[in-house]
């Protein structure tokens, strides 16, 4: 069996209504079904049918915990979230959950990921994978120390090749 990607991921909620709000209108996530007698909501991740995330009202799931959840995203999308977050009242948060303005590049992966949390504290992550091969030398750094010259991944990520022979 080969395992493609998350399917689903479910988070207990203090405030429902609240929770609903905040995944439908800052992280942009539809909202599939909302059980009220359950206190459970479902939101469609991507396409309806590709991915799902689930919120339970505090008691009305197994267990009450604080989670983390990464979404995939366009790296331009990573790097327009902390001024988006920021514009809806939500801190982005650096690897390390210090307050950021950018964000961080995990060199092993190699992705590019800005945090932040939801009102229940569950955190959360934008992340989009980076061309080229894992740079674990690379540590995590913020965006602008990983990228100080160019502003933009290729030229870390792409090292120059020797040319081929003609």
């Amino acid at each position: 069996m080969t395992v493609r990607g998350l399917f689903e991921t479910h988070l207990t909620v203090a405030e429902l209504p609240r929770s609903v709000a905040f995944y439908r209108d800052v992280v942009g996530l539809p909202v599939a079904l909302e059980v009220p007698e359950r206190g459970a909501a479902f939101h469609w991740i991507g396409a309806p049918g590709r991915a799902m995330l689930g919120l339970w009202s505090l008691g009305s799931a197994p267990l009450a915990m604080q989670s983390h959840v990464a979404f995939a995203t366009a790296l331009e999308d990573v790097l327009a979230a902390p001024a988006a977050l920021r514009e809806r009242g939500v801190q982005s948060l650096s690897f390390f959950g210090e307050p950021a303005t950018e964000p961080s590049v995990i060199g092993w992966m190699p992705a590019a990921a800005v945090y932040f949390r939801d009102p229940d504290g569950h955190l959360l992550e934008y992340l989009a994978m980076l061309d080229g091969p894992p740079r674990p030398e690379l540590g995590i750094a913020a965006w602008s120390d990983a990228f100080p010259d160019t502003g933009s991944s290729s030229a870390l990520l792409h090292p120059p090749t020797e040319k081929d022979p003609a």
